[in-house]
């Protein structure tokens, strides 16, 4: 009996991923809270700078495009440096951008933003490729998910608490703390993330070369349209989310970061599942989360009515997204698992431009004079657009 207990103890310690897996969730927290507290305080920044409020809101474009086009080349220029290295210098340079951006002017903190769009890609390519490298091959999803949780925090937590930092001490208070966190990410990295865990473990040889022949498989670039339908679906409808309570739920604004918070809860939930199927059936896992996001986006239309149908359709929203993302990562490191940097990155751009994508998209329907609840059908739309992809991808990989 003692023999047995002692190997059942030992079976679920070597279920626990490593605790650097989840320092680099805290630091991909720390830098992603950046990109998401922004919009909260942009009326400040507008006032206290002296620009327009359409050109504060360049600040928000100009991080998101740095992050979409400056990835993928900073993907490139790193892969010779060890993992830890690129991920300590990519979280300073980002914390030093976010310290000079508050000490200049609206043009310095333009140039910064767009310095720590590039170095947040950076990292988050790099991080991702490190997680695994960290953990046996069967638990790469669930390595990765870990990781892209540290983005759902700071989308949930991280922008709406810095947000009310803000409102207290000025609009600089919750970015001073962002790089504050940030620092706390590199000492973090330092201690936690092994040496060993570098670019150069999983490649004996990294060169640009093999690099971009892995960006020429057609099966990877599905992959990435899949994610850009699949975080613009769900992204739409939750960026839009507190308006439709304020306006058509017509709930105290009290509740409303309460409700928002469920998504929260709900990605995790979500990670936590789609981490732990996506290793051994990723199409499974993107099937399920894509039908989902389908459904549930249409029933918000009816739902967000009545506050006791709304929650829970957020929460479950909220699963049906993040049980996505670990099995695109799955996807995408399987497709290019003899050159992951390059493709990692693209990973996060993609990522990026699905989130980009809302305003526009939201506007194109809104300007009409169509109904806010419309978002909630073009994200249903995205989302059925993406489920034929996904089956053709089942079909690719078993032929």
């Amino acid at each position: 009996m003692v023999s047995t207990d002692t190997e059942k103890s030992r079976t679920r310690r070597g279920e626990r991923l490593p605790i650097g897996v989840y320092l680099l969730g805290f630091s991909l927290f720390a830098m992603g809270s950046a990109e998401f507290l922004l919009a909260g305080v942009l009326p400040e920044v507008a006032a206290d700078l002296d620009v327009t409020l359409s050109s504060a809101g360049y600040l928000i474009t100009a991080f998101a495009l740095a992050v979409v086009i400056g990835g993928p080349p900073f993907a490139v220029l790193s892969l010779r440096w060890p993992g830890r290295a690129a991920l300590v210098a990519t979280q300073g340079v980002f914390a030093v951008g976010v310290v000079v951006g508050l000490l200049g002017n609206y043009q310095v903190l333009l140039l910064a933003r767009v310095v720590m769009g590039i170095a947040y890609a950076g990292f988050f390519a790099v991080a991702s490729v490190t997680a695994i490298s960290l953990v046996t091959p069967d638990r790469n999803a669930r390595a990765s998910g870990v990781v892209v949780s540290g983005l759902s925090v700071a989308m949930v937590a991280g922008g709406p608490a810095g947000t009310l930092l803000s409102h207290f001490t000025q609009w600089r208070g919750g970015f001073w703390a962002v790089a504050a966190l940030t620092v706390a990410g590199v000492i973090g990295c330092l201690l936690g993330v092994p040496a060993v865990g570098s670019n150069t473990d999983r490649r004996t040889a990294p060169r640009v070369s093999r690099e971009l022949a892995t960006m020429r498989k057609p099966m990877l670039w599905g992959i990435y349209a899949i994610t850009i339908l699949t975080t613009a679906a769900y992204m739409i409808t939750f960026n839009y989310l507190a308006a439709m309570l304020a306006d058509i739920t017509a709930i105290p604004q009290v509740w409303i970061p309460a409700i928002l918070a469920l998504f929260g809860v709900g990605a995790f939930v979500g990670l936590s599942i789609g981490g732990r199927i996506s290793d051994q059936r990723p199409h499974l896992a993107l099937l399920t989360g894509a039908s989902a996001i389908v459904i549930l986006s249409v029933v918000m239309v009816a739902a967000i009515h009545q506050v006791w149908a709304a929650a829970p359709t957020v929460f479950l929203l909220g699963i049906a997204a993040f049980v996505l993302n670990p099995a695109i990562y799955g996807r995408v490191f399987a497709l290019a698992a003899d050159a992951p940097i390059l493709a990692g990155a693209t990973t996060v751009s993609a990522f990026q431009l699905g989130i980009s994508s809302t305003p526009v998209l939201a506007a194109a329907s809104l300007t009409q004079g169509t109904v806010l609840t419309s978002v909630c059908l073009i994200g249903a739309t995205l989302a059925a657009t993406a489920i034929p992809l996904i089956l053709l991808d089942r079909a690719r990989q078993v032929r």
